[in-house]
């Protein structure tokens, strides 16, 4: 076994009970060709409009360590290095575990409403100068992300962080028993995917099954300021998690908000974070970020690490994309400037982009522009949801607002005549008006949820972009 050895064939064998064919050492795992780098195990995976299989060839031929199967596919050659198995999918899970089991480090995983994955780029950041520090990529928060972040994570690694996400009551349970995590964080209950349960209670519960994962030694990470504390509190107690901390505003917060200073690029914080004071900056604006990084600094500490060290590689923190992507568009007349929040939206999430829109600085003759679409999977509260974004928007002084969708259509009638901006079907044909309609020294807020596709309305400005080279127009 070299040093760069992530699994040798030994041993993934031994963890997914299957054949192997060759000697041969992983330096990685992937279940995507594309993105394949040389030496990674290839898992092909079936799924209802894809099998992974069909690219398993290929993706030996590209440097793929081995292949994970469970049939002979066209492409494979007979001499092709293979771990062949019942089943690729429940092999990845197996393969999950056995990291699990071998590792020494310090796991924090990470759920809630809104805000799972900035949190967890957030704790990657300020763990990884304190430790080797494994964490998923993206959003691989589900049942074949989880097992694979698992699956990725070094031997040595320090410490291990990992997002669990749900549509419905039952998903967390499975993925906190994989990862059974020393440290959980609940970032907030809010009505996002309120259309798969009867309640906002529904979603606590079910959020709350992350508890199940872990044992007595366990911290639990909870938002003082939110409704459902004193229920997420219970619900740990009697999951027996022997220690529980919170973070917010609210005096008795554990990590505890004294001040903040939102400006239009940063945040500037003071915060009391068990019972020390510390000043720190956050180089992304928005108060959802101030209440993030409490939860972060609190999980750091119950992990083991400095939290103080921690706070400082906050000003360092960058945006995802399409999770407030900033980018400057140079256009022949100026430029504009495009927040690009369009992976996700709920109406918390949809809150905190808008007041972010209404602290960016504008150009002379600019306007604040937000382009939403659909927030998807609300239930029946679905219209009165959308026509509630009417006052945020108007609080935080935006001056014209373009909706898409069916849903957004209650908040186009909603809106004041002189907010209007133009109602579209789809994004796509939403693109192309206010592609027409901006203007030099806008600031401009594109979001929604994934399946409203707002991707196309940001492609369709940053299209507009007349800098070279294209790339070096996000900041």
């Amino acid at each position: 076994m070299t040093a760069a050895s992530l699994w040798t064939a030994e041993e993934v064998a031994q963890a997914t009970g299957g054949r192997i064919t060759g000697d041969w050492q992983a330096s990685g795992v992937s279940i995507d060709s594309r993105s394949l780098e040389a030496g990674d195990l290839f898992v092909a995976l079936k799924g209802p409009s894809f099998d992974g299989h069909d690219y398993a060839g290929k993706a030996i031929k590209a440097g793929a360590a081995a292949a994970l199967v469970h049939r002979r596919a066209d492409g494979i050659d007979e001499s092709d290095p293979l771990i062949i198995v019942d089943d690729s999918f429940a092999a990845l899970w197996r393969l999950g575990t056995a990291a699990r089991e071998r590792s020494q480090a310090r796991l924090i995983a990470v759920t809630g409403s809104v805000g799972k994955t900035g949190t967890k780029e957030a704790l990657r950041l300020c763990l990884e100068p304190q430790g080797i520090t494994a964490a998923s990529v993206g959003s691989f928060n589900n049942h074949w992300g989880v097992p694979l972040s698992l699956a990725r994570m070094q031997r040595d690694a320090a410490y291990g962080i990992f997002e669990l996400g749900m549509n419905h009551a039952g998903e967390i349970s499975e993925l906190t028993a994989l990862v059974r995590p020393h440290v959980a964080i609940i970032t907030n209950i809010e009505p996002a995917h309120l259309g798969n349960f009867d309640s906002i209670a529904g979603i606590a519960d079910a959020k709350a099954e992350i508890f199940e994962g872990m044992d007595a030694n366990g911290c639990a990470i909870l938002n003082r300021d939110n409704a459902f504390f004193h229920h997420l509190r219970d619900k740990a107690e009697t999951a027996g998690i022997g220690r529980i901390l919170s973070f917010g505003r609210h005096k008795d917060a554990d990590a505890r908000l004294v001040e903040e200073s939102l400006h239009a690029t940063c945040s500037s914080v003071k915060a009391i974070i068990r019972g020390s004071e510390l000043d720190y900056c956050i180089a992304l604006p928005g108060s959802h970020w101030v209440m993030n990084s409490l939860a972060v600094l609190a999980a750091v500490g119950a992990a083991g690490a400095d939290p103080v060290k921690a706070a400082a590689q906050l000003a360092g923190l960058n945006a995802l994309k399409g999770r407030g992507e900033r980018h400057t568009v140079e256009t022949p007349g100026g430029s504009f400037k495009l927040i690009d929040d369009s992976y996700n939206a709920n109406p918390t999430s949809m809150r905190a982009a808008v007041d972010v829109l209404g602290r960016s600085t504008l150009g002379a003759g600019g306007r604040r522009i937000a382009v939403l679409g659909d927030m998807l999977e609300l239930g029946a509260q679905s219209t009165e949801m959308h026509a509630k974004l009417a006052e945020p928007l108007r609080e935080a002084g935006v001056d014209l607002v373009f909706t898409c969708g069916s849903e957004m259509a209650a908040l186009h009638e909603a809106l004041p005549q002189n907010l209007r901006g133009a109602h579209g079907a789809s994004s796509q044909d939403l693109a192309a008006q206010l592609a027409e309609a901006v203007k030099p020294g806008d600031s401009i807020l594109v979001k929604g949820s994934l399946g409203s596709r707002m991707a196309l309305v940001v492609e369709a400005l940053l299209a507009l972009d007349q800098s070279l080279p294209r790339a070096a127009n996000g900041q």
